[in-house]
């Protein structure tokens, strides 16, 4: 079945309209922008509001744009009180960091692999410093799919403005394999109507947009 799966994407990313026709943006003002496989952020963009998420609820030292962040220490500090443990392992990326982690991607995988799990330098959702890479507390989110903390996260992430942004069954819309551990923070309102209609942030904007 993976290996079906696999040649399906295959063949999607090669009709595809992924990477073409790319739209640049720049100074981005709300929490609901798109950024994907179409639409880019310039090399120099950096958020001005970046803080330091609290060192219980992170690895090291990560970074969310302020109302992100407030919002993210929130749910974990809440799951905790229900006995989840939350944990960001990756925020804020560098359009540098990026460019790497994709190259790395390519020598490691391979050109089409690297597309279908890992965004090109300007492309990624953690550029914007609104993205965040969720495990428990084996650090592992590779297996974040597996644990308690998935099911909690599934049922109320979108309660603090997040939503799970590579949904399964949605790689021909968002060009991402699936990431149970990856969420994207839109807002309360935003995240609240992508999760009971099920939809990506993808189809929220073209209808709303």
């Amino acid at each position: 079945m993976e290996k079906i799966i696999y040649i399906l994407i295959l063949i999607i990313l090669e009709n595809s309209d992924f990477y073409k026709n790319i739209e640049t943006i720049y100074n981005p003002t709300t929490y609901d922008f798109l950024v994907n496989k179409n639409i880019k952020l310039n090399e120099s963009y950096m958020p001005n509001d970046l803080e330091l998420i609290d060192k219980n609820f992170s690895l090291e030292e990560k970074y969310l744009r302020k109302e992100a962040k407030l919002a993210f220490e929130k749910m974990a500090s809440d799951a905790k009180e229900e006995g989840y443990t939350i944990i960001a392992v990756s925020t804020y990326r560098s359009y540098n960091y990026q460019e790497k982690l994709y190259s790395n991607y390519v020598k490691e995988k391979g050109f089409y692999y690297a597309d279908m799990a890992s965004a090109r330098a300007g492309h990624s959702e953690h550029q914007t410093g609104l993205a965040i890479d969720i495990a428990d507390h084996t650090l592992d989110y590779d297996n974040f799919e597996n644990t308690k903390e998935f099911n909690w996260m599934k049922n109320n992430a979108y309660k603090y403005g997040f939503i799970l942004r590579y949904p399964k069954a949605k790689f021909h819309i968002t060009g991402f394999k699936y990431e149970p551990w990856h969420y994207r923070y839109v807002g309360k309102y935003i995240a609240k109507y992508i999760y009971e209609n099920d939809i990506t942030l993808e189809e929220y904007k073209k209808k709303y947009t």
